[in-house]
């Protein structure tokens, strides 16, 4: 039996991103083991049907643990012999490509999922990890990017093999519109019944910049719309202390982590996405598959998935005084929602989990 090993630096990366990729793999007659930091076991993990390997990687480039993560590595490549390695993450992809060269081992798959190094990133993002994808762009059979920006750069590169494809998918059935669903949840989260409900999904990190939509509406005098975030983080204090600086305890919730999104997009009317920089969001492709209109900020990965003006809005992250009017835009035209929401629809299909399942099984099955 063929085997391959999926590398990448958090155990998480298997439940979140990683099961399309593993189904397509056992259909291929593929043995399918996994190495990363597995000290975070759950439920989801264990549902994998995966053989795991853990090694001690750390998420930072700078960690001298990382050396030791090597050496592990390279111990479990040699010993399993495997025909093919699909490495992910930062720090994942840099030690399994270096093993990889050390011992010889050919198919080399690695799957970007947001380069950091971008329009408008900071000079040292380009200065550090440049560089370092570019150089080991040459010991890469397959190099997969998810956004039409990263696969540009990538071509750049001239050393290896690039391919497109459009994220992870998304199962759009999840996410049907459904009225019954609707009314549940807007009770059960204690949603007056005039509320505009705002949506927002990620980590309470300064990336995904929730301050951008929590300031925005600050500047919107209407005291129908209720924001609610989704996520756990770092800046939950900050958040909680910004949301009382400016009044808006009655407007803002922050909701933590939950495992019932697929009924909160019900519950919403509008979607915002500020983030700085994404690859391409999972929760942005899922909310446009429940028929949500989008205001998102201008970057890249988002311009992929909405185009202004027809399924959503776009602003500069930085841009309150922009985010604030695209939202009031949207609140005020219900017929405009109703466009946005019958071009989302639309436009999703092409990022479907089917499609994206194809696509990675042509490379998969042309590999050796």
């Amino acid at each position: 039996m063929k085997k391959i090993l999926i590398v990448s630096t958090v155990s998480r990366q298997f439940y979140l991103f990683e099961q399309g990729n593993i189904e397509v793999l056992k259909s291929l007659g593929y043995e399918v083991h996994g190495a990363a930091n597995f000290e975070d076991i759950n439920e989801r993990l264990d549902k994998i049907d995966i053989v795991r390997h853990h090694f001690d990687i750390q998420r930072s480039p700078f960690s001298l643990k990382n050396i030791k993560a090597y050496k592990q590595l390279k111990t479990i490549m040699k010993s399993e012999n495997f025909d093919a390695v699909h490495c992910h993450s930062p720090m994942g992809s840099v030690l399994a490509r270096l093993v990889a060269r050390s011992i010889k081992l050919k198919n080399v798959i690695y799957t970007a999922h947001g380069f950091h190094f971008y329009k408008g990133a900071p000079i040292i993002n380009w200065l550090l990890y440049y560089p370092i994808e570019k150089w080991l762009s040459r010991y890469t059979d397959i190099l997969i990017t998810i956004n039409k920006e990263d696969f540009d750069r990538a071509n750049s590169f001239k050393t290896c093999r690039v391919e497109y494809i459009p994220g992870i998918g998304v199962d759009s059935s999840k996410f049907s519109e459904d009225k019954r669903i609707r009314t549940k949840k807007r009770s059960e989260l204690n949603i007056p019944e005039n509320s505009f409900v705002i949506l927002s999904v990620g980590e309470l990190n300064r990336n995904k910049n929730h301050e951008a939509v929590i300031r925005a509406i600050s500047k919107i005098a209407n005291k129908d719309v209720l924001y609610l975030i989704c996520g756990k983080g770092i800046l939950e204090n900050y958040l909680n202390d910004l949301i009382q600086e400016l009044g808006l305890s009655n407007q803002v919730k922050l909701l933590g982590f939950r495992n019932d999104l697929d009924e909160i997009y019900q519950a919403a009317d509008l979607f915002a996405f500020p983030s700085y920089r994404e690859g391409l969001s999972v929760s942005l492709m899922e909310a446009m598959a429940s028929g949500l209109p989008i205001v998102a900020s201008q970057i890249r990965g988002n311009v992929d998935l909405i185009e202004s003006n027809d399924n959503g809005l776009l602003f500069k992250p930085k841009n309150t005084e922009s985010c604030a009017i695209s939202i009031e835009k949207i609140i005020s035209n219900s017929g405009l929602r109703n466009e946005m929401k019958h071009r989302n629809l639309i436009t999703i299909k092409k990022f479907s989990k089917k499609n994206v399942s194809e696509k990675m099984r042509d490379i998969y099955k042309n590999l050796l």
